[in-house]
């Protein structure tokens, strides 16, 4: 029998009959309040009623129920598939733990990768990106006089460069706004700025240097991207062209590039410091970070043993007399006799160093120890000495002279025609004989000739050291031709430098020892010790006797000879005049004439050497006409200024002829 409500086959369903396949029976869910299942889909079965309950008095009497209509059994619900899969709230949570804890154990793992394995090198590598290293300049070291007066020295400044690719980023101000502004502030040219600031495949153009500190503080105030300004130090001459090419300048760079700043850089310069920052995108400096820094270490003072004064009396004496003469150009050198002290090396035109990049190339070096010329009749002093050193002559050894004599194919003849006359051997320096002076060679030969050259410094440096300074020409005796055999005895055929030139005469005032000229008297550091320049011991070239005889000779070649214009009143002068023939490289040939004066005073005790030389004079040329005068006004300066007391004594007559 079926049960009521119940969803099997029946009549009417068009199921055929048969056997019924087993179903499951129905749901069971326990009772509330009972332990026992109840069936699902059931009607419960109706409990009878019970009875009523004895009223009470005062309590109204229960109205009679109705009947219960007949209930029709829930259908029950069909179970959805989502439900089944993802209605577990505890399984969602565990997938959803499982799945984080994997997430958390990826970052764990690059996080211990990154501070444990990899924190060296990605910190090095960070470092890399922040830390900047910048070079502290050291201060240069000055130039100064004997005296102490600066010919050279740093004062601060300021360097102002940009970064185009910076500055392109920056959408305020702009590239235009940006060169105007710095065109304006450092008066440069607008069109020149912007050039720079469109290269904007490199990071560092350099806009002034040498910039005013408060202008640069001016600039550094926009704190504009991409513009920045540094520290700098700029070299002065305050003192001009004083000694320009010998002192030389510095270049951009701040190193030295010629003359004493080029030669002595190393002790100038000093030695820049270093200094290690971290810095941000822009160049600037993050607070409170590590910095590593290596002070710099100031350039020395170098002190000259020029003499200011008696440098500025050279060269106003030689401009004069070049711009008097027509000479292309011109040099002198003032030497202490007894230390070999360089007191004035003077060049015209002479270097003005506040503007040495407008100067020709020629001009921006010391002609006295770079240019050389052939010496002419200064030279026959060396072949004196030779003379007399080797005994084939005495200075009042007479001699038949002739005004001219064949050499090999040549015949060389004295400045003068004269007819032959009887001239000692002092009257041949005095009178400068070619003639005499060959006839003297001739009984010296050649090979002993080479020999004293030599030893009074001719075809070598002289050791003072400066940048450029040349050798000279010193062709060996074997390599003379047959008149060069004749010619090298009064300065033709051999080249010398200005300085070569006042060393010999040095040698002959100083006793005939040679002594290396020198331009430095020492250092001064940082505590202001002065540290004095070593000095080369000197080498004797002749005897004192020979040196004395010479002193002689050169003397009476200033009251009796051709250097009678050098004569300084009060003093005692001996020296000799020179007037040669001038190779120029421009005609590739002899051209116009070299002349030049050098002698010592005062003669019995002497204490200053100078040497005047001027090149391609148009306006006169021979040595005891032109250069005698710039000697006498330049030695009468230096006497005097040096404090050296009078001769108090008149020269000895020196016999010049046989015949007189």
């Amino acid at each position: 029998m079926e049960e009521s409500g119940g969803r099997g086959p029946g009549p009417g369903r068009g199921r055929p009959p048969g056997p019924r396949r087993p179903t499951a029976g129905p749901t069971v869910r326990p009772a509330r309040g009972s332990g026992r299942p109840t069936p699902v889909g059931r009607p419960r079965p109706q409990q009878p009623p019970r009875a009523p309950a004895t009223p009470t008095k005062g309590t109204p009497p229960p109205q009679p129920r109705r009947p219960a209509a007949a209930r029709t059994p829930p259908r029950p619900r069909k179970r959805r598939f989502a439900e089944v899969r993802l209605g577990d709230p505890v399984r969602r949570i565990r997938v959803a733990l499982l799945v984080m804890a994997f997430v958390l154990s990826l970052f764990a793992g690059r996080l211990i990768q990154i501070q444990g394995l990899d924190s060296k090198t990605l910190e090095a590598r960070g470092l890399e990106y922040r830390e900047r290293l910048e070079t502290l300049k050291a201060r240069r070291g000055m130039i100064t006089d004997v005296k102490g007066n600066p010919l050279a020295l740093t004062s601060d400044a300021r360097e102002v460069y940009v970064d185009p690719k910076e500055v392109a980023k920056s959408t305020k101000p702009g590239a235009d706004e940006v060169a105007r502004f710095l065109a304006q502030t450092l008066q440069r040219s607008p069109e020149e700025i912007l050039a720079k600031l469109k290269k904007t495949t490199t990071q560092y153009q350099v806009i002034a240097r040498n910039v005013d500190p408060a202008v640069g503080a001016q600039i550094a105030a926009k704190k504009w991207v991409g513009v920045r300004v540094k520290p700098h130090y700029r070299r002065l001459y305050p003192a001009g062209d004083l000694a320009g090419g010998l002192v030389g300048f510095v270049n951009a760079a701040g190193k030295g590039a010629s003359g004493l700043e080029l030669q002595w850089n190393d002790v100038l310069a000093g030695k820049d410091g270093k200094q290690t920052v971290e810095a941000g995108q822009l160049g600037e400096r993050i607070p409170l970070t590590r910095s590593a820094r290596e002070a710099p270490v100031p350039g020395k003072d170098l002190r000259l043993t020029i003499d200011g004064d008696i440098q500025w009396a050279a060269q106003e004496a030689l401009a004069d007399q070049v711009k008097r003469t027509g000479a292309k150009s011109g040099s002198i050198v003032v030497m202490d006799v007894r230390s070999a002290d360089l007191l004035a090396v003077a060049n015209a035109p002479e270097l003005d160093l506040e503007a040495w990049e407008e100067a020709p190339e020629a001009d921006r070096t010391s002609r006295a120890v770079t240019d050389v010329f052939e010496p002419g009749s200064t030279n026959k002093v060396i072949t004196a000495a030779a003379a007399l050193e080797t005994g084939v002559a005495r200075p009042d050894s007479v001699m038949r002279v002739r005004d001219r004599i064949r050499c090999a194919d040549r015949v060389l003849k004295d400045a003068h025609a004269h007819k032959p006359e009887n001239l000692t051997f002092s009257g041949v320096l005095a009178t400068s004989s070619n003639v005499g002076t060959v006839m003297a060679a001739n009984q010296v030969g050649s090979e002993g000739l080479h020999r004293f050259l030599r030893a009074f410094g001719f075809g070598d440096r002289t050791g003072v050291g400066y940048p450029g300074e040349a050798d000279g020409l010193l062709p060996a005796p074997q390599t003379w031709s047959g008149s060069q055999r004749c010619t090298v005895s009064y300065g033709q055929g051999v080249a010398v430098t200005a300085l070569q030139m006042a060393s010999v005469y040095q040698t002959i005032a100083n006793g005939g020892v040679r002594l290396t000229p020198n331009l430095v008297a020492g250092t001064t550091g940082e505590n202001g010790e002065f540290v004095a320049a070593e000095r080369p011991e000197g080498v004797r070239v002749v005897s004192e006797r020979t040196a004395r005889e010479l002193s002689l000779m050169l003397e009476a070649a200033t009251t009796q000879g051709t250097g009678a214009r050098a004569q300084v009143p009060g003093y005692r002068v001996a020296g000799k005049t020179g007037t040669a023939q001038r190779w120029d490289s421009e005609c590739r040939g002899y051209c116009g004439y070299t002349a030049t004066f050098v002698g010592f005073a005062p003669a019995d005790r002497p204490s200053v050497v100078a040497l005047v030389v001027l090149q391609a004079p148009s306006n006169g040329y021979y040595g005891g006409d032109i250069a005698a005068p710039v000697f006498k006004r330049v030695m009468s300066f230096a006497l005097k200024s040096r404090k050296v007391p009078p001769t108090g004594t008149t020269p000895p007559q020196v016999r010049i002829r046989a015949d007189g």
